[in-house]
């Protein structure tokens, strides 16, 4: 690209970011609204490699002066981020901006955090937006906190544009491809407990399925976790595999927030240390599979990690609030207690609910021959047997509710009605459901907030 636009005076603040493999990212921005100046870029992100690659600093400048423009007359209300995406065909870019309103230096300013891709690298990034975005947002919240009470908010950005740099970076190498070849997986075997027990199969796939689909798998064999990633990716939409991540056999990845399934691999000792934060921080519950020991663990369900999610953010946030300098908390490791909310380190517990569809899927997929598209088909049929359960059991509910407007209090005739008296069964449909309709997990087992095991008294009750 043309490096013809000088930068701005004085120069802006850079942070060169060492990474291991090629970054699509050309770099992160943050940048403000000065009312003299009009737009400034405060500080720039950039990872450290080819230049013929890079943009220029002045190029960057350029490009995030262009996400405020027209953003002085900015309304929204408190505390609202906007995100807005951009596509620069002259530059061959493409932009994806947050903006935000804080305050610099005693005023209010309109800023923006942005990061900046070239416009080739559009479809590998359009199935991480979401992800991006989620933890972005987050990160301002604590930001905007920053900001407030004086302090430099660059510390508080970096802390999670730095990972997002990394984690671009991995799914560039160790994406799961949209295509998954079933060969690669334990669904080729030519019968069932040649690559693991049947038993650990059957139990992996079901709370992967309980769990939204979202599965962490850990061990020291890198081979085998990747084709136990690869056998719940085909349980994925292709969008959603690409948001899933193979592990690296050189070295291990860190968990990263909002995949889908990504593999792990254990350190020298046979142990491997799961951040807490990130994985509560995840849109759904998580799934927890170590093919070392061949044990399976989840999360609670849906309502019960919404709740136990927005209880540690705003406890986090309040931490933040009552923090009396810079140095007194690091904010991308926050885990503490207080008076109202104690978090649960110990957040997967055993998978309980026992299933029929996952057992029979199992039993009938080994009874086909070996022929790749003969068992690639039953996955497919399998999928779309669930997916047509799970949209009757939302209009059984719209139905029932009048489309919301009374609460659901027919949970027996339900499970009745809709052959779901299993409660696996049950856990499977709902988690598609949930996916089509988000929210519906705390709709259906009501408020006051259940717990895990609360809810399976209620579900035994009926």
């Amino acid at each position: 690209m043309s490096s013809g636009y000088p930068p701005q005076s004085p120069a802006v603040a850079k942070t060169e970011v060492p990474l291991d493999g090629e970054c699509p990212l050309l770099a992160a921005t943050f940048a403000y609204w000065d009312n003299i100046l009009g737009p400034r870029v405060r500080h720039i992100w950039a990872p450290r490699g080819d230049q013929s690659l890079l943009l220029s600093d002045g190029e960057i400048t350029f490009l995030a002066n262009h996400t405020l423009n027209g953003e002085i007359l900015r309304s929204a209300e408190c505390g609202a981020v906007d995100v807005k995406f951009f596509v620069l065909a002259e530059k061959g870019v493409i932009i994806v901006s947050l903006i935000f309103d804080g305050e610099l230096k005693g005023d209010k300013n309109t800023c923006a955090l942005s990061i900046i891709l070239p416009q080739t690298e559009l479809s590998f990034y359009l199935p991480l937006h979401a992800i991006c975005v989620e933890r972005f947002q987050h990160v301002i919240r604590k930001g905007r906190i920053w900001m407030q009470k004086g302090y430099n908010i660059i510390s508080v950005l970096s802390s999670e544009i730095l990972p997002v740099m990394e984690l671009m970076a991995s799914m560039k190498t160790h994406c799961v491809q949209e295509d998954i070849d079933i060969k690669d997986t334990v669904l080729n075997d030519d019968d069932i407990g040649d690559s693991c027990h049947e038993d650990f199969l059957h139990k992996a796939i079901s709370s992967h399925l309980q769990t939204c689909g979202c599965s962490m798998v850990v061990g020291s064999n890198a081979d085998k976790v990747n084709k136990i990633v690869r056998t719940l990716c085909l349980f994925l939409t292709p969008s959603e595999r690409k948001c899933s991540r193979l592990c690296k056999a050189e070295s291990s990845f860190k968990y990263e927030t909002g995949l889908f399934v990504q593999g792990l691999l254990k350190d020298s000792t046979g142990s491997f240390v799961l951040p807490f934060r990130q994985v509560l921080y995840s849109a759904y519950p998580t799934t927890h599979i170590d093919v070392d020991i061949n044990t399976v663990k989840q999360m609670p369900p849906c309502h019960e990690h919404s709740y136990n999610q927005r209880r540690y953010m705003r406890s986090e946030l309040a931490a933040l609030w009552r923090a009396v300098s810079e140095e007194d908390i690091a904010p991308d490791t926050i885990i503490h207690t207080d008076e109202s909310f104690t978090p649960d380190l110990n957040i997967f517990q055993d998978v309980m609910h026992k299933d029929t569809l996952v057992k029979l899927f199992i039993d009938e997929v080994f009874m086909l021959k070996p022929i790749l598209s003969l068992r690639s088909t039953y996955v497919t049929q399998f999928l779309l047997l669930i997916q047509r359960k799970a949209l009757t059991l939302l209009k059984y509910i719209e139905d029932e509710t009048q489309k919301g407007k009374k609460p659901f209090r027919s949970l027996r005739n339900l499970k009745a009605d809709l052959d779901l008296t299993v409660e696996g069964d049950l856990s499977i449909v709902m988690a598609f459901a949930e996916k089509l309709r988000t929210g519906l997990h705390s709709f259906v087992f009501g408020r006051p907030f259940y717990t895990s095991v609360q809810e399976r008294d209620v579900l035994m009750s009926f």
